[in-house]
């Protein structure tokens, strides 16, 4: 996995993305949560996409998870 070099390049904002995502909620939650668009959010997740180089959201998350970038991404989770 060759993506150590795109990781460091995730803004504060995006990281923040990246671990709503990795604790599972979806765009519209995350938007809420951060008091930002949906639109937004859809941005900041094609950002994070692009330069981990992950298909989709879950690979995104596998991604995080392997790099170890959340050692405990469900602490401050709200979801049930």
């Amino acid at each position: 996995m060759n993506t150590q070099v795109e990781i460091n390049t995730l803004t504060e904002r995006e990281l923040e993305v990246l671990k709503y995502i990795v604790q599972g909620y979806t765009n519209k939650q995350i938007a809420k949560l951060l008091i930002i668009t949906h639109s937004t959010v859809k941005a900041h997740v094609s950002s994070i996409l692009e330069k981990t180089k992950a298909k989709n959201r879950l690979e995104a998350a596998f991604i995080a998870e392997a790099l170890g970038l959340f050692p405990n991404p469900h602490q401050d989770s709200i979801l049930p």
